[in-house]
């Protein structure tokens, strides 16, 4: 479900137990899915459609958003990395992140700048690659460089030949002579709760290989492959390491992005939640709902419903969560939340739970509400 969709299920259930209830449907994201269209629609702007190259090659309909179009004709444009090299594009079966590239993510750059934009934030959640976004910064006029001094091709219809761990192991230098000059004059901002490195147990492979597709032995020769890279950056005399928070996010785009393209991180939840007006339509509140697909042991890492719970509690409100299931330490979820609960009503598979989604989270802010209910009633 989308995050409208989430917000619309909820007032209904929330309404099916207290027809006189208040709700505030606030649609937010953090970074991922769905954050380009929160952000543009919070602050008024417009969405431009484009088409780009998907994580494996299908034509993709995508957009951005164009959130300031003031008098000296300054442009912000907001981009999601998901909408061009997302998860969501690519069926579970077909996952692989050894052919998976961003090249669309660098398309999708290069259309806002072919609209005025230069100021861009751009939300790298919900990736299906790990390619240490050289399929965008491809895109993009950069290349690395094999032995005879050849660019190393990032495009889709050559993964599907080769691999990313072929490709690197060719890397030894990375040229930034054929670049788009005008990212030079772009300022871009990162809508990034990832605080990921990008190497090592806690980097881009070991962490979100898994959930692309990689086994074991997959996520090793990634993680060794995104040291090639860094090690060309490195070399390069771009960075001297790859170690800062947000580098793994998106498979190494975050680096990529901090690295070759100068952005700057921040809270993708606190960004959305400041534009969409949060901290204004909190004031009164009784109780915030929020929720995700999967609670576990990141969601306390800056996750969208964590950074909900946590502005919501600062002012004084108690938080909520809903969410498509539970996993890790039960009790680690109260510090966070004051309630929480999956709302699966005991499908056996991932495929049932996510076709009655909708109708398990109506059921669940329904039960919520009568248990509120029924505690003022016992009360008094």
């Amino acid at each position: 479900m989308s995050a409208g969709e989430v917000c619309a299920a909820m007032e209904e259930g929330i309404l099916k137990a207290n027809p006189k209830a208040e709700v505030i449907k606030l649609p937010l994201a953090d970074g991922g899915e769905g954050t380009a269209l929160a952000l543009t629609e919070a602050a008024g702007g417009r969405f431009v459609e484009a088409e780009v190259t998907g994580p494996l090659g299908d034509p993709v309909k995508t957009g951005f958003g164009l959130i300031q179009e003031n008098k000296s004709g300054e442009k912000t444009a907001v981009l999601d990395l998901a909408s061009a090299s997302g998860i969501e594009l690519v069926p579970r079966e077909k996952l692989n992140p050894l052919k998976a590239t961003t090249y669309g993510t660098g398309q999708l750059i290069k259309a806002a700048l072919d609209s005025g934009a230069r100021m861009l934030v751009i939300g790298i959640g919900g990736s299906a690659t790990n390619d240490g976004g050289m399929g965008m910064l491809s895109a993009l006029g950069f290349r690395l460089l094999d032995k005879a001094g050849k660019p190393i091709d990032w495009q889709p219809e050559t993964l599907a030949q080769t691999s990313l761990i072929e490709q690197f192991a060719q890397a030894v230098q990375f040229d930034s002579s054929g670049a788009d000059p005008r990212l030079k004059e772009t300022i871009i901002t990162v809508a990034c709760d990832v605080t990921n490195p990008l190497l090592g147990p806690k980097g881009a492979s070991a962490v979100f290989g898994p959930q692309k597709g990689a086994d074991p032995e997959m996520v090793k020769a990634l993680d060794t492959g995104l040291a090639k890279l860094g090690q060309c950056w490195i070399k390069t005399g771009l960075t001297d390491n790859v170690e800062q928070p947000g580098d793994g996010a998106a498979g190494g785009t975050g680096a990529a992005l901090r690295i070759c393209l100068g952005a700057k991180m921040e809270s993708g939840a606190l960004l959305v939640m400041k534009h969409a007006g949060f901290f204004e339509k909190i004031t009164g509140a009784n109780l915030t709902i929020t929720g995700e697909g999967m609670t576990d042991d990141q969601t306390a890492g800056g996750k969208l419903c964590s950074v909900v719970a946590r502005e919501s509690r600062k002012a004084g409100v108690p938080a909520a969560l809903l969410s498509g299931a539970l996993r890790g330490d039960p009790s680690a979820l109260f510090t966070m939340f004051d309630y929480a609960m999956s709302i699966s009503c005991g499908e056996g598979s991932l495929d049932d739970m996510l076709k009655n989604g909708q109708r398990n989270l109506v059921f669940a802010a329904e039960n919520l509400t009568r248990a509120l209910l029924l505690g003022k009633t016992q009360a008094k």
